[in-house]
């Protein structure tokens, strides 16, 4: 081969070195910043959460669910900066193999959902309803709920009849909210200022004597019907969640790739280098007192 081929192909393996080493730093410092944003994020919502505590299910604490997400991802993320950094295969390694378990978790319980999708309806409507009962206690439900329920036209969990799980809500209750709903749960309210007993006296009726008065269906299922109905958006949800992982897998693959050539093609100069250094000896050797004299 050439000298010329043979630099040429010394400088764009070394370029491509560089790039990946470049993207994979960039990579996993992007997401060890956003890693240690969301725990600071959870670790306040938490000390305000705590201020108004009252319950004990981790599923209706987004405070609980940044701060674990947090975690991950700055510990995660800190194992790839590093590994990058110093070219450790052990944590280049290490980092691959964890991104891609967790990878394949969520597209393990993605399906999973999907096929037990009436256990997995079930397993929402029960935290939901342990969310109403505590729907005034705890201002983090309380918020979300009201959100969803605005906004995809639904009521409870599975309907309207789950707000009788709230203790001011439910029928025997002796306050003003009894057997009623929160406004939110209201189909109209054309006036300026909101009528917060819009709900009143609906839980013990029929659904068809009431849908025109609150939403009669579930939160639960008008979630689900509307990201059927916008698939679109779900897609890109999902890629949103997926690609970023599968990307980080890449890269860490491709530079332990090149990490490792790099690392092989050391070894082999090395080994030439101390062969020919025997062989320079042995010839000495030979030669006597007469190596300084031409052949």
């Amino acid at each position: 081969m050439a000298t010329g081929d043979s630099e040429q192909i010394r400088y764009c393996a070394r370029f491509s070195y560089l790039c990946l080493k470049f993207s994979l730093i960039t990579y996993s410092t992007v997401f060890w910043l956003l890693g240690g944003f969301v725990l600071a994020v959870g670790i306040y919502a938490e000390v305000e959460r705590q201020k108004y505590k009252t319950l004990e299910s981790a599923f209706l604490a987004p405070a609980i669910i940044l701060i674990l997400l947090g975690i991950i991802m700055f510990l995660v993320s800190f194992v790839g900066v590093l590994a990058s950094l110093r070219d450790n295969l052990c944590l280049l390694q290490a980092f691959m193999y964890i991104l891609g378990i967790c990878l394949l978790i969520e597209l393990i319980g993605g399906v999973i959902a999907l096929l037990f999708r009436n256990q997995t309806i079930d397993f929402l409507n029960e935290n939901i309803r342990k969310g109403i009962e505590n729907y005034y206690d705890d201002l983090d439900f309380k918020n979300i709920m009201d959100f969803v329920q605005k906004q995809f036209k639904c009521c409870g969990g599975q309907d309207y009849t789950d707000w009788a799980q709230n203790q001011y809500h439910d029928c025997a209750a002796p306050g003003p909210l009894a057997c009623g709903v929160p406004y939110t749960c209201c189909v109209t309210n054309k006036t300026a200022v909101v009528n917060t007993m819009c709900g009143y006296k609906t839980i013990n009726e029929e659904r068809l004597s009431v849908q025109h008065i609150i939403y009669v269906r579930g939160c639960t299922n008008a979630v689900l019907i509307w990201f059927m109905d916008n698939y679109a958006i779900m897609a890109g949800i999902l890629l949103g969640v997926l690609f970023p992982q599968f990307l980080g897998v890449l890269l860490t693959l491709l530079y332990i790739t090149r990490v490792e050539d790099i690392i092989n093609e050391h070894k082999l100069n090395v080994s030439l280098l101390d062969g020919g250094q025997q062989k320079t000896d042995i010839e000495f050797t030979g030669t006597g007192c007469c190596m300084c004299y031409p052949g």
